[in-house]
């Protein structure tokens, strides 16, 4: 059973009979605290940083309590739980009694920038308009600045939640954002080229902006930037979590599923077994299931739908059905996307999902002995790829996101594309697919195809470097010295300013035996690389090469 995602963020407001005064050795002792209990019970979370960076964090907070305001203490807590980098792992800092203020206003990052989506009536003026700066920080440098508070599990989770963060003037104090603590946030703004500045006020303590799967729904109160003249079907019905709809004119079934979690009206058996009798019963071609706001529930529950699909002769085919991911679909549906992955012919569409294709999921709540400030530590390993597979995300095949005219226009690039998409001569795994063209000899279509695909932006989250680097360290493993040299060759050719691409062309060199070219390529990776990782091993490497010739 998954965690409920609502839990991330600490929205549930706890009754404030906690200790408000908290003395500095009692901050110590929980921060103490926090770190023995991960050390006994979490160090398996010691993945994407070390204990030892860990610790030296936690030393210099320690030392710093004496000097830091209470608010300042909370979100040095918060960055210490965060440094793990899974979304579920996260400090509960905007409970009670310690809650913190937020401004009026939802952030929303689209393509073209962070726009205001949302808006108390009272900054009606600012509704829709592009943040440029917080505090006169440039927003690009606020979002840096943050960065360390967030549970980025990767960038797209950042690109999903960080817009929270940057509206808590707590939280842009204590990152040096705004200069000193107010409850007033100046913004700089701008509007079809002009720019402007709002000063925000923000909402009583622990009172937040009212959001539904991230976006502000308009009301007497609060204010979307969309036009309200007509839905787009992903914020349809946002009263059920899920729902489908018949578009005749494209022959297709359009379902929006935003949790893993049954509907009270209707379980999600129910569902999918009422709508696949639709699609077998009717003139169906596609199948469009949408998840970009879906942020998990219970795992459990994602059996009926795959094997829904999978029974379904008429949907399971490459290019009649298509799923569409995004920045918010995470936790248990990032298992029902990773199950899709394996047993299905889905074409995904949108944007990379925020979790982890292998992650730490479900959490346990820890609650420090003084402050009473929960820590939500994850415990569970969920993995349904293999170890070689796992990826910062599941990536589309067909990579389209939205700008903030989209938005307000209604407009669903994402939707359209799934709706009008050809899959004829769709590559929907690109490796297979050169690894097809070398197998046969087609070495000129090969490189054609190679360039093309690099170059499509459809295909930019496709790691193709990595890809091929792979290919290479493969073919050379298995004694093809030569062709894998060839495909390390063609790999530096795509991606001439990668220097761990020139690294692995030195060590097929060195392979063959052709040290004067091995050399040549170590050289040119310290070069590029002159003092990070891949610089380091080729300098290695000629020592060693140099030791091997005295």
């Amino acid at each position: 059973m998954k965690n409920l995602f609502l839990l991330l963020f600490g929205f549930v407001v706890l009754n404030a009979a906690a200790q408000t005064t908290i003395t500095t050795k009692q901050w110590q002792e929980d921060l103490k605290f926090l770190q023995e209990t991960v050390h006994q019970d979490y160090s398996f979370l010691f993945k994407k940083t070390t204990a030892s960076d860990f610790d030296k964090a936690a030393e210099k907070l320690h030392k710093e309590i004496p000097h830091l305001q209470e608010h300042e203490i909370v979100i040095g807590l918060a960055r210490l739980v965060a440094s793990f980098k899974y979304g579920h792992t996260v400090l509960g800092f905007r409970y009670q009694p310690h809650a913190f203020h937020q401004l009026p206003l939802n952030f929303y990052q689209y393509n073209d920038g962070v726009f205001i989506q949302g808006v108390h009536k009272d900054y009606e003026k600012t509704l829709g308009t592009k943040v440029i700066a917080i505090g006169g920080v440039p927003i690009n440098e606020a979002l840096k600045a943050v960065y360390p508070v967030v549970p980025a599990e990767n960038d797209q989770f950042f690109k999903a939640y960080a817009g929270i963060y940057l509206s808590i003037p707590e939280v842009l104090h204590a990152q040096g954002i705004i200069k000193k603590l107010s409850d007033t946030v100046e913004l700089s703004l701008e509007r079809n080229g002009k720019s402007f500045k709002q000063s925000f006020k923000a909402l009583p303590k622990g009172e937040r902006v009212p959001t539904t799967y991230g976006l502000v729904q308009q009301d007497s109160i609060w204010m979307d930037s969309r036009h309200q003249d007509i839905t787009p079907y992903y914020l349809k019905d946002l009263d059920k979590i899920y729902y489908y709809e018949y578009l005749p004119e494209q022959k297709a079934v359009y379902v929006r599923h935003s949790q893993i979690q049954d509907d009270p009206s209707e379980d999600i058996p129910t569902f999918y077994n009422r709508l696949f009798n639709f699609i077998g019963t009717n003139d169906v071609e596609r199948l469009v299931i949408d998840v970009r706001l879906n942020g998990g529930g219970n795992n459990y529950k994602n059996k009926p739908i795959i094997t829904n699909i999978i029974e379904s002769k008429k949907i399971n085919k490459v290019g009649n059905l298509f799923v569409i991911i995004g920045r918010r679909t995470f936790s248990a549906c990032q298992n029902l996307v990773n199950e899709m992955s394996n047993y299905t012919n889905a074409i995904f569409i949108g944007e990379p999902t925020s979790e982890n294709i292998n992650f730490y999921g479900d959490n346990n709540r820890v609650e420090l002995p003084n402050s009473k400030i929960p820590a939500y530590l994850s415990f569970a390993w969920w993995q349904d790829k293999p170890q070689w597979e796992g990826r910062d995300w599941l990536a589309p095949h067909i990579t389209i996101d939205m700008s903030s005219e989209d938005y307000i226009l209604n407009r669903d690039p994402v939707l359209d594309e799934a709706l009008t998409f050809d899959a004829t001569d769709f590559v929907l795994n690109p490796m297979n697919h050169m690894t097809n063209l070398f197998l046969a000899g087609k070495i000129e279509q090969l490189k054609t195809d190679a360039v093309a695909m690099v170059n499509d932006p459809k295909y930019r989250f496709f790691r193709f470097e990595e890809e091929f680097n792979g290919a290479g360290y493969q073919l050379m493993g298995s004694g093809q010295v030569k062709e894998a040299i060839f495909v390390f060759q063609m790999n530096t050719e795509l991606f001439p300013d990668s220097a761990n691409a020139w690294d692995s062309l030195a060590e097929g060199y060195l392979k063959a035996g052709d040290k004067i070219k091995a050399t040549e390529y170590y050289n040119k990776a310290i070069q590029m690389d002159s003092n990070g990782p891949t610089g380091k091993n080729a300098r290695e490497m000629l020592r060693k090469m140099s030791d091997v010739h005295k």
